[in-house]
């Protein structure tokens, strides 16, 4: 019984470690995109992605003892991924073409 919860443990610290490296990457992503390139693909602002994205870091950070399954850390890794798979392609997008 006990190999249970060791082995449940490991599972949530890999789930918190992607989260959270997954966070980290959404959020240096946004900074290396100019503030033209946003208003450019028709997305929020550069400063706008910048709060978010960083408001779920920090809030990652913050609570990384608390359950990667809380809200303030959901809320985190849906705003990573939606930045990752909607935002970023079109910010590079844009960038290539250039």
């Amino acid at each position: 019984m006990f190999e249970v919860f060791v082995a449940q443990s490991y599972f949530m610290l890999a789930i918190t470690l992607i989260a959270l490296a997954v966070k980290a990457f959404a959020f240096v992503s946004a900074l290396m995109f100019s503030g033209e390139a946003y208003s450019a693909a028709g997305k929020l602002t550069k400063p706008a992605w910048l709060a978010i994205l960083g408001l779920g870091l920090a809030a990652q950070l913050l609570f990384l003892n608390a359950s990667p399954l809380g809200i303030l850390q959901l809320i985190g890794a849906i705003a990573a991924i939606v930045f990752l798979v909607d935002v970023r392609p079109a910010l590079a997008e844009l960038t290539r073409r250039r």
